[in-house]
């Protein structure tokens, strides 16, 4: 059965991972995906290591599902087949650098010239405005200026730390496709488009209001934390155990009682340190301290046995090698394994969003450069000799055999 997104097309001018995790995600909910790359190569995460068959993992993990055209966007014949392409989209997206799509010739005025009630929607790393507009961005440079890195160092006066995973790239990128479906829906009841516009540092931000910026909330009355308090006072620890490590979280007065219970220490609850949430919060240190001595007397497996008994919330710390096959993990289906016609059986995740109505079928693996070219400009209206003109002066490709 076709997905909720079916028989909406989306023009992928994306490269990296927001851009196209943001359109892989629409992809997987059924909407067709022709994603542009230059004849030269293609998407820079077509080349990372991490490669079997000539495919990198980079590349088949962000870009399934998707149709692959080359042009060469430099060449005034490209950006006419991209435009031509663009009149029967409904999305376009593209995350270069502000301005640099303007002077391409594929900006939000040349394609709404083709398609009056397009999404246009620009990806860009600090903003669409101001002296940062322009700067070049990576992830680790939003982490730092967004907060994230000191609130991952655990205290303001602490060495700043980053998220060890791209985490501006890939929550843009759930931002985008949200983004794009709600200016979707939008359209549906106005019939008009729109220009959506996400910057990884609002999005950041954003996510870190909610948790993390309490005490900048009321204005003028700031709270500043001292300076060795923590980032984030009410996420617990991960413990150690006996013979590994675990996550146990006891924040409210029922959570505390059981993991009283299960540890053996009936006395924390007569203990006035820890009569409440807010005393438990005001001398968190004896209490974390408390936690852990207990902890180490037993493995992981007795404990997740001992505190799931008592309800309290808990779980193994899963290294990479082990979270894909655990039990959970399987009952929900959350793991797809393929055939790749070039690299072979291939493990994935499986796009998170259920659709009882809509259920889209398993997504096409990824494409291999320019696979698509002959038939996507076909279907726009090229003619065969025409296409063969463009392929031979290097305008486009057809599909490329990757290197190893």
């Amino acid at each position: 059965m076709p997905g909720p997104l079916e028989g909406f097309r989306i023009i992928d001018l994306t490269t990296m991972i927001s851009g196209p995790l943001a359109t892989m995600t629409l992809a997987d909910q059924g909407a067709e995906v022709i994603k542009i790359e230059h004849p030269n190569g293609g998407d820079h995460s077509r080349q990372v290591t991490g490669r079997r068959g000539g495919m990198s993992a980079s590349f088949l993990n962000n870009n399934r599902g998707k149709k692959s055209v080359t042009l060469n966007l430099k060449d005034p014949r490209g950006i006419e087949a991209a435009l031509k392409l663009c009149e029967t989209a409904d999305v376009v997206v593209q995350n270069f650098r502000p301005g640099v799509i303007d002077r391409i010739g594929l900006g939000e005025e040349a394609i709404r010239a083709v398609r009056p009630d397009v999404i246009y929607t620009s990806i860009a790393g600090f903003g669409f405005t101001g002296d940062w507009a322009r700067r070049p961005v990576y992830d680790p440079l939003i982490q730092a200026l967004s907060g994230l890195a000191s609130v991952q160092g655990g205290a303001d006066a602490a060495r700043p730390r980053l998220v060890r995973t791209i985490l501006p790239d890939k929550l843009t990128a759930i931002q985008t496709a949200q983004a794009i479906t709600a200016a979707l829906l939008a359209r549906s009841r106005t019939g008009k488009g729109s220009h959506v516009q996400i910057s990884m540092l609002d999005t950041v931000l954003a996510f870190l209001w909610s948790s993390d910026m309490s005490g900048y909330t009321f204005v003028g009355d700031e709270l500043e934390p001292a300076a060795d308090a923590d980032a984030q006072t009410f996420v617990e620890l991960i413990y150690r155990t006996a013979d590994g490590w675990m996550a146990v979280s006891a924040h409210t007065d029922s959570t505390w009682k059981g993991l009283s219970a299960a540890v053996g220490r009936p006395d924390w609850l007569e203990d006035p340190r820890f009569a409440s949430v807010a005393a438990r919060e005001e001398n968190k240190p004896a209490r974390l301290e408390l936690t852990q001595e207990a902890l180490l007397e037993d493995t992981t497996e007795n404990w997740m046995r001992r505190l799931t008994d008592h309800d309290v919330p808990c779980a193994p710390v899963l290294t990479r090698a082990e979270v894909w096959s655990h039990p959970q993990v399987e009952a929900n289906s959350a793991i797809l394994e393929q055939d790749h016609p070039q690299a072979g059986r291939i493990r994935q995740a499986r796009s998170p969003a259920r659709f009882s109505a809509t259920p889209p079928g398993d997504p096409a693996p990824a494409h291999l450069l320019g696979q698509d070219t002959r038939s996507v400009l076909e279907d726009a209206g090229y003619d065969p000799a025409t296409i063969d003109e463009m392929i031979a002066s290097g305008i486009a490709t057809e599909k490329q055999e990757s290197n190893p």
